[in-house]
């Protein structure tokens, strides 16, 4: 396993130091923003991390290895890069064999975080139950991942396109606890709020970090979700972004865009339809969940 692992000396270093480390995915910069924004809000995700004590590791598929820590010259690449694929469980092995350039969804991150022993993984949202999926069957990986894979996921809920509700039960079935931060209801990412009300709460880092602690020494396998809302300054009104999620799903079921292809284009049309509003949003909450993420990894690195 060893051999397709290559960490970044920094990574290497806080792994010797026995520092805290925290996961960061790369779609986000190859597949969720524009360039110049995704390389611009990976750095600066990255340094708020180190300010506040941890030490980041981008993770991505570079030369046949999974690179566990990007260079400022690799992060530039993939926001760059066109044709950069997008890695999920099932794609890792072949990117790998074929050495092509990998951007790691939230699945394939939390895979690669677990071999490289890193249990806090900071994202935007995760990916969920797809509106209309009791037809589609259009349902992210990322949920099945959280039910076997021993990382959790930082993030500000759910992306607000999907189903949540169903996203919801999808989790509860697997087991995967969603621990809402400061929260009671489930955060829907460029909002605070949604309809869905959480059963876990934890105002404190440390509480988090102590639950995923107890879950994994009694060998209860799987992630958690941290649900952390965006901060009440960035947020967007929901009415105001449920109108244009509503019309944007009109345009992509007008189009016959479905699969992998729905979140990309998805999330385009809403920062389309709202001037760009979105896009800050979603740079604006990721490096909130930078800062929580930080603080639950030191805790955890603690006990």
């Amino acid at each position: 396993m060893k051999q397709y692992l290559s960490f970044s000396e920094e990574v290497k270093e806080a792994k010797l130091a026995g520092k805290p480390i925290v996961a960061l995915e790369s779609t986000i910069i190859s597949h969720g923003m524009p360039y110049p924004q995704n390389v611009e809000t990976a750095r600066i995700v990255e340094d708020i991390i180190r300010e506040n004590g941890a030490v980041p590791a981008t993770i991505a598929i570079i030369d046949g290895k999974i690179k566990i820590g990007l260079s400022d010259e690799e992060l530039e690449l993939f926001g760059k890069s066109s044709g950069v694929a997008k890695v999920s469980r099932r794609d890792i092995g072949y990117l790998i064999a074929t050495k092509q350039l990998g951007a790691t969804t939230v699945a394939a991150t939390m895979i690669c975080a677990e071999l490289a022993e890193i249990p806090i993984f900071v994202t935007g949202g995760i990916g969920g139950v797809h509106r209309g999926a009791e037809a589609t069957m259009d349902i992210s990986a990322d949920l099945e991942e959280l039910a076997k894979t021993n990382v959790a996921v930082v993030c500000a809920g759910a992306k607000s396109i999907l189903d949540l509700g169903l996203t919801m039960e999808y989790l509860e079935t697997k087991g995967v606890p969603v621990i809402g931060y400061e929260t009671d209801v489930l955060p829907a990412f460029y909002t605070r709020t949604s309809d869905v009300e959480l059963t876990i709460r934890a105002d404190e880092p440390g509480v988090i970090a102590e639950s995923l602690k107890a879950k994994w020494d009694l060998k209860i396998d799987g992630g958690a979700v941290i649900a952390n809302p965006i901060p009440e300054e960035h947020a967007m009104p929901a009415s105001e972004i449920n109108a244009v999620i509503a019309k944007a799903l009109q345009e992509a079921d007008e189009k016959g865009i479905h699969g992998k292809d729905v979140t990309p284009f998805l999330l385009g049309k809403v920062k389309e339809l709202t001037a760009g509003k979105s896009l800050e949003a979603n740079i604006e909450l990721v490096k909130h969940n930078a800062r929580v993420g930080t603080a639950i990894a030191k805790a955890y690195q603690n006990l």
